[in-house]
């Protein structure tokens, strides 16, 4: 979505990760983060707090949520999440892979249903509905789980403590108008969030996917102030391809070409390390600090990072949804190693990369804004407009900060 190629930021290859949420170790804010993976594991967008042996990600009211990602890029290979999904009415957790160009893999949790986990693939954030399915198992707010992502070039395959609950084949996704595969091929962050799809700025269709409107005066907000989600360990195994596509031998992955697709990354040895918050691709010294007497002078900043524009799991997929449930088939976490969509991915498309409405567009989003489709407001106007600026105001300082910057250069 840049203005050309190269002002996207090249992006940290993938690397083995095990990170044991026993502390706050290796999580970083992504307001200090500047792109050296080698020094952070996670970047943060919100709040999490260590408890009892586990990272918490919080909800409090007036928030969108807290985010995890990855701070380096999975090209294929496998990821396992340990975790205990939070609950209630408009309470989402999530847990997804999420590429710069909108492939996405995803099991999502809903507050009112603990016991399915929603599974769903996209293609480039194209909003084709007719992928999800779900698996059933046991409580999901009160046992932990173990949820695993096997992504090859020629699979997905989604597992629930070891055992296959979907299997999604690349063969059956093939797009005959477009002339291509509508499959997640590009190299992604692992992502871990909770977030609100029951806001009232929410559209109409999302707030009823995710069970209703958001209790704010629940007994988990009451008592600790807060929904969470209680989150043990991530386990990050790469594809380690020999050739491409999957591989990991160079420092970062970029874009030769708009399409996107897994033909057009390539695993070089550009920088990935910004100066400050204020370099892009086509310049990232910009905004370096400089020798000035004394001492070195610190640039203007503005707390925005290339990956990280707003707080969420990059996802609405229900924005333009009309409101009725998830029409999801549902799978036992024994059923056989099938796909249960009921759709083929490349039915119907147009052969578009999406528009601002499809899901994972404008970054992180985790429902800060009103979203798309009809039906989108049971409040009026003054109540929407109320409940952004809460959630907003961070965001207009940061452009407030940006403005003042670009007038004294």
């Amino acid at each position: 979505m840049s203005f050309q190629l190269d002002s996207c930021t090249p992006a940290p290859v993938c690397k083995d990760t095990k990170s044991s949420f026993d502390s706050m170790d290796r999580i970083t804010s992504k307001t200090k983060y500047l792109g050296d993976s080698s020094k952070t594991d996670w970047v943060m967008d919100g709040d999490a707090v260590a408890y009892n042996g586990n990272v918490l990600l919080t909800m409090a009211e007036g928030t969108v949520g807290t985010l995890l990602a990855s701070s380096t890029y999975m090209w294929y290979g496998n990821v396992k999440a340990k975790f205990k999904t939070s609950r209630g009415a408009g309470v989402v957790t999530a847990f997804i892979l999420l590429s710069d160009v909108k492939d996405e893999i995803d099991y999502e949790f809903v507050g009112t249903e603990l016991e399915a986990a929603q599974t769903n693939y996209y293609f480039q954030g194209i909003p084709n509905y007719t992928q999800s399915a779900n698996i059933t198992l046991s409580d999901t707010f009160n046992n932990y789980h173990t949820y695993e992502i096997d992504w090859t070039p020629e699979s997905i395959t989604w597992k629930v403590d070891d055992q296959i609950g979907r299997v999604k084949n690349k063969k059956d996704t093939w797009n005959s108008t477009a002339n291509r595969w509508d499959y997640p091929q590009t190299p992604a962050r692992v992502q871990l969030s909770l977030w609100p799809g029951g806001l009232a700025t929410n559209a109409k269709g999302t707030v009823d996917w995710a069970g209703g409107f958001v209790d704010w005066e629940a007994a988990d907000i009451q008592n600790n102030g807060y929904y969470y989600a209680s989150l043990e360990s991530v386990e990050i195994s790469c594809f380690n391809a020999d050739s491409a596509p999957g591989t990991n031998s160079g420092t970062s992955y970029l874009y030769n070409d708009r399409s996107g697709l897994n033909t057009t990354v390539i695993d070089g040895d550009d920088k990935t390390v910004l100066a400050s918050f204020m370099a892009t691709g086509t310049n990232m010294s910009f905004g370096a600090t400089t020798a000035s007497g004394s001492g070195s002078k610190p640039s203007t900043t503005v707390q925005t990072v290339p990956g990280l524009s707003g707080a969420g799991p990059g996802s609405d997929s229900h924005a333009g949804d009309s409101g009725d449930s998830d029409p999801s088939p549902v799978a036992s976490i024994s059923s056989s190693p099938s796909d249960t969509a009921s759709g083929d991915a490349g039915s119907g498309s147009s052969g578009g990369s999406g528009d601002s409405g499809s899901p994972g567009s404008g970054g992180f989003n985790q429902g800060a804004g009103e979203g798309s489709g009809e039906g989108s407001g049971k409040t009026n106007s003054a109540d929407r407009l109320a409940g952004q600026e809460k959630v907003l105001k961070g965001s207009m300082f940061a452009g407030i900060v940006a403005v003042v910057a670009m007038m004294a250069l």
